[in-house]
């Protein structure tokens, strides 16, 4: 299983219904290919509530160690990934909503003078509470009356999950001074990252020159590789590298090509350095991976 983007690292999964957009989905890393779910984003704002385990929560250019009981706010438009910590499991629950149950709808008071704010700050991406913070359990008590709303639907359930966003908002604009705790940097420099994450979605399968990704976004190779590391923790030659493994993944585990095929559809055109680089990232051959994957069937 893999989060499903286009080709703007957009998440095309819907997140509840047009009349009443809210979902709550319980997840764990261990269902996602390679222990992670890839770099999307998506005009809802999540919550994320760390049950079991920990996982390193990757947003714009900020990292987070969420363990049991951290709950994380995410704002709306963001770039975020999450991964394993030591190849050990993870299990969170995601509350995903569109920022108009808040506000109703455009220009209203609330839109223009309590949301639109918070949600055009480009310095606040996200705000973790872990259970030592001062406000962690008031927020905790609204994140855990939302999942038992959502679990036993009474009547008027959307009635009151709206009420408890609300209540949600309050919260954290009432607190927002304490929140600043991601750098900011210039929402032309997050554009930029994602037209190359887009770049890559869209592209991985063939050659990718640094000169093609670089006229792509308007910036010379040097600064776009700087740019890159600076703003995602890694080159971006490792970055490819590791996203055409990924998508490697599911064509092994359930497809019969064969592995030399399989890795020239991933953009590799060495079908030993492709063994190489899958070994130094998954632990195992490309070969082994797929019969592991065969006898979990």
């Amino acid at each position: 299983m893999q989060i499903i983007t286009n080709s703007f690292q957009k998440e095309t999964k819907k997140h509840g219904s047009d009349g009443f957009p809210f979902l709550v989905s319980h997840e764990r890393l261990s269902r996602y290919e390679s222990g992670s779910f890839r770099w999307h984003w998506h005009p809802e704002i999540e919550i994320t509530l760390v049950e079991e385990g920990r996982m390193t929560y990757r947003v714009n250019d900020h990292r987070f160690s969420l363990k049991a009981g951290d709950l994380l706010f995410g704002n709306t438009n963001v770039l975020h990934a999450g991964f394993m910590e030591d190849g050990a499991d993870c299990i969170y629950t995601a509350i995903t909503f569109s920022p108009r149950l808040i506000y109703g709808f455009s220009q209203s008071s609330i839109h223009t003078d309590y949301v639109e704010p918070l949600l055009q700050d480009f310095s606040l991406p996200a705000i973790r509470f872990d259970p030592s913070h001062s406000r962690h359990d008031s927020f905790g008590k609204i994140v855990e009356k939302l999942l038992h709303l959502d679990e036993q639907r009474p009547p008027f359930y959307e009635l009151e999950i709206t009420a408890e966003l609300l209540l949600f908002w309050k919260e954290l604009l009432s607190h927002r001074p304490f929140a600043s705790s991601c750098p900011s940097h210039s929402r032309t420099e997050y554009e930029r990252i994602r037209k190359i994450l887009g770049y890559i979605e869209k592209n991985y399968s063939r050659q990718i020159r640094l000169k093609d990704i670089s006229e792509h976004i308007h910036l010379c190779e040097s600064e776009c590789c700087r740019l890159f590391k600076r703003y995602m923790n890694q080159p971006l030659s490792s970055f490819l590298q590791e996203y055409r493994i990924e998508r490697s993944l599911e064509a092994l585990a359930f497809g019969d090509m064969p592995i030399g095929r399989v890795s020239e559809e991933a953009g590799f055109s060495d079908s030993n350095y492709y063994t190489k680089v899958f070994q130094k990232k998954m632990g195992c051959s490309p070969r082994q991976y797929r019969q592991r994957n065969r006898e979990r069937a």
